[in-house]
């Protein structure tokens, strides 16, 4: 069995002030959960419509995806709204899921831009939106693509990256 190395997380001054005022579901989500629950029931997931030349992939771009989730929120009394924040080196996305009966659920992502351009905010932007919708919704796609925004080299399948 090998050992597992342990990563130690640094500690980011006035975090808790951050977590305390920043609420990410309302106060109750009984009926939104009911509802995401008979949505996802009859979602597919999402189609790889999309290639990337660059790495020669195929992959569920965000009209598949979001193709593959509105007709059944919709049905459900579930919709999503998307917002974006510019910070340094990045773009923060927030996706929320609301339900009619004004229950909501929020979570939001950190995508690096690749460059600091209108480019590379509109790449950040279009991840943050696919990956912060498939995760809400519990989309299944596959996303090789995402290498295209790494600085470094892609990761080859089957590396043990824990080691």
């Amino acid at each position: 069995m090998e050992e597992q190395k342990s990563v130690e997380i640094p500690v980011v001054e006035g975090i808790e002030e951050i977590v305390s005022t920043e609420s990410w579901k309302s106060d109750k989500i009984d009926k939104l959960a009911g509802a995401l629950a008979k949505a996802q029931s009859e979602m597919d997931g999402a189609a790889k419509t999309s290639t990337n030349p660059f790495f020669k992939s195929e992959y569920a771009d965000l009209h598949s995806v979001i193709s593959s989730s509105f007709p059944y929120l919709s049905k459900n009394g579930l919709s999503i709204s998307q917002g974006n924040e510019i910070i340094p080196g990045a773009v923060c996305v927030t996706t929320t899921l609301l339900h009619e009966s004004g229950q909501w659920l929020r979570s939001k992502i950190k995508v690096p831009m690749p460059k600091v351009d209108a480019q590379g905010v509109g790449t950040a932007t279009t991840y943050g939106r696919r990956y912060g919708l498939a995760g809400m919704v519990g989309i299944a796609q596959k996303d090789d693509d995402a290498n295209s925004i790494r600085k470094t080299e892609p990761l080859k399948r089957g590396v043990n990256v824990n080691k």
